[in-house]
């Protein structure tokens, strides 16, 4: 029965009662208990409606075959649906299943099933039982081009392996961010591609216990950590656009694993950061972008394995308040190529260290170097110094950063920098800094200006007596353009 129909029914129904009853019999205990009754009916009535009110999706599963594919009428059905045996669901962009705000919409139980262009919405709320979208118990599922929306987490995977995640769209219930689920959750899973999904308004994509897994070309915004590891090894995130969350990407106690070719933005904040590391040994970050950050890039304790290295080569991290931020003075991390534009502050090391000269700086573009290229090979001719003066004291002192910036640490600064009142502390030392973003695009050691093959490269490129005349012709055009 509609549902509209019985809550006019229920009130025409108690408005003639009430209207028509003699005074005498209103009063009674009798009626009043008859009544209330009867309102109870009612009220159980249209709950029970309501639950009703969308055919069982569960009943179209239970009578698909082993290994078949269900196409169902366009419309809406009714969840929570387990799916115990492999089959393929085709919604075709015109089935909802609607768990009535209970359960999870989807529980896979089963290895070999395909869920495909259905509309998922309004499960639970529990965080208890990861309410959800989809949850995943098994194994070479595929997922895919999902509309997922109004569930508390989007698709949960657990001791799962060789799943496929691609093309979903994915947003959580309106909540506030820390109560909000997941948009997609890995634990202990194994060998699964998660691409092409578009994540609006959840939460966290969160890999733990996980390895072997690809997290590619996905586009999240609105959320808290557009991706968080914890103690995951060897994974690979390519090609992501990660914007307007508070925390880009952060890998804490996850080895080898590689960042690649991400679009990171506006991760901003007390605690924003772009790429953040934690504890994480062997990892490569290259060819990444990382805009708009309050941090670029934040290395604590990393890499924490002994005689391991991060390599972090051809990043641009540009418009940040703070480019590179050391928690500490720790070492093994080998900056090669990077891009630093625009920054605010381009390193930074706090939490009691005094220098991040202990890492490897190589052939990075710095946009505040100030030197010459006389010979035009495109590196500087002496090498990049940064020094920290009077902003030594909110590297220091956390709570001191609100002043930065301000007048009276400019002056300061100012003052540090014309007569130091001690020694500044260097915090970095590339000996070749690049003299342009397009010429920062050095990828392995092994083709840092000086290794062997820049010297093949440099014998067959010009005669000395070319490169003097170049030499020759820049120091006149230098001396020229100063007048004298």
């Amino acid at each position: 029965m509609n549902v509209e129909l019985l809550c006019s029914l229920r009130s025409h129904l108690i408005n003639g009662l009430c209207a028509h009853a003699h005074p005498s019999i209103q009063n009674s205990k009798s009626f009043i208990h008859s009544f209330i009754v009867l309102l109870l009916s009612l009220q159980s009535f249209q709950v029970f409606a309501e639950s009703t009110a969308f055919p069982s999706f569960q009943a179209l599963v239970d009578q698909t075959e082993v290994g078949g594919t269900l196409v169902p009428s366009p419309g809406t059905y009714a969840g929570p649906v387990t799916i115990s045996e492999p089959l393929t669901i085709d919604g075709q962009g015109k089935v909802t299943i609607d768990a009535g705000g209970k359960g999870s919409v989807i529980v896979l139980e089963t290895d070999g099933a395909t869920l495909k262009n259905l509309h998922l919405t309004n499960s639970g709320e529990s965080h208890n039982t990861i309410d959800s979208g989809v949850q995943v118990r098994g194994d070479f599922n595929v997922i895919k081009d999902n509309v997922i929306d109004n569930t508390l987490f989007g698709i949960d995977l657990q001791q799962s392996k060789n799943n496929i995640v691609r093309g979903n769209r994915i947003s959580s219930k309106p909540l506030e961010l820390g109560v909000r689920g997941d948009a997609i959750r890995l634990w202990y899973s194994f060998d699964n591609k998660i691409t092409d999904n578009i994540i609006r308004n959840s939460r966290d994509t969160v890999v733990w216990y996980s390895r072997d897994n690809l997290i590619a070309r996905n586009d999240a915004r609105g959320g808290r950590y557009s991706l968080h590891f914890m103690y995951s090894q060897y994974n690979e995130v390519a090609d992501n656009h990660y914007e307007n969350n508070s925390v880009g990407i952060f890998v804490m106690y996850s080895d080898g694993v590689h960042l690649k070719n991400n679009y990171i933005a506006h991760a901003t904040g007390a605690t924003g950061m772009g790429i953040g590391f934690k504890e994480t040994s062997d990892v490569v970050v290259t060819g990444n972008q990382v805009l708009y950050c309050a941090t670029g890039l934040y290395l604590d304790v990393s890499p924490f394995q002994p005689d391991s290295i991060n390599r972090i080569e051809n990043n641009l991290i540009a418009y940040s308040g703070i480019g590179v931020l050391f928690l500490n003075d720790w070492t093994g991390n080998h900056l090669i190529g990077n891009s630093f534009k625009g920054n605010i502050t381009q390193v930074a090391v706090s939490g009691g260290g005094k220098t991040a000269n202990r890492n490897l700086w190589q052939a990075n573009y710095w946009d505040d170097y100030e030197g010459f290229d006389i010979d035009r090979d495109q590196v500087g001719d002496k090498p990049y110094e940064l020094f920290s003066y009077a902003d030594r004291i909110w590297m220091d002192v956390p709570s001191a950063r609100f002043f930065k910036g301000s007048p009276v640490l400019e002056v300061m600064d100012f003052l540090e920098r014309l007569a130091p009142f001690t020694q500044p502390n260097m915090l970095v030392r590339d000996k070749q800094p690049r003299m342009s973003t397009a010429a920062a695009t050095l990828t392995t050691e092994s083709s840092i200006p000086g290794s062997a093959d820049d010297a093949d490269m440099t014998e067959q490129s010009e005669s000395p007596s070319e490169q003097s005349e170049q030499a020759f012709d820049a120091y006149k055009a230098l001396r020229e353009s100063l007048g004298r």
